[in-house]
């Protein structure tokens, strides 16, 4: 059985290209989102993929329509091979029937792969170059030198403040407390 699926990013959009394309490809059953490809939350997509049965194939107008980035199209497209449903991207004449579309299907694994390397060496080479600046990446302290001393002192009196109480006098939670103590 042929599962279309379509999606146009925002209520003024038109998705009538889309689903003539799917209806001229001959698919049985159409499921259609109207959000953005920003959003995990696609209902019908995600109640087509559950529909879908070894055999079948999953039908798409372009390949932007299916998927947030690469990496979530390699998710899907992965998932359907491991469960035996072929995929058809209408617009970039994608098969994975068809030796070519097998190959395509690979470039883009080799792409995704590729854009995530690229995305680990920008975000290394940029913390590298923040601690050369001085800047010490992740979440900004909480408490500073003296009230962390304020903190201690108030811990160690003779009838010490307990950890909620110092935290409602510093105005942060207790875990932060806990951890400037430690």
């Amino acid at each position: 059985m042929k599962y279309g699926y379509a999606r146009v990013s925002t209520d003024d959009q038109n998705p009538a290209l889309q689903m003539d394309a799917l209806k001229k490809a001959k698919c049985s059953h159409i499921f259609q989102d109207s959000r953005t490809g920003a959003t995990r939350d696609r209902p019908a997509l995600k109640r087509c993929l559950k529909k879908l049965e070894p055999g079948d194939t999953f039908v798409v107008w372009k390949l932007d329509r299916l998927a947030r980035s690469v990496r979530d199209m390699i998710a899907i497209m992965d998932d359907l091979h491991e469960r035996g449903i072929r995929f058809l991207s209408l617009t970039e004449a994608i098969d994975t029937d068809t030796p070519t579309g097998r190959a395509m299907w690979q470039m883009i694994g080799v792409l995704a792969e590729l854009e995530r390397s690229l995305i680990v060496e920008r975000t290394r080479a940029g913390m590298q170059a923040a601690r050369k600046r001085g800047i010490r990446p992740g979440p900004k302290n909480k408490l500073t030198r003296q009230q962390i001393e304020h903190a201690k002192e108030l811990r160690s009196r003779k009838k010490p403040k307990t950890p909620d109480e110092i935290a409602g006098i510093l105005g942060v939670s207790r875990a932060t407390v806990y951890r400037a103590l430690a």
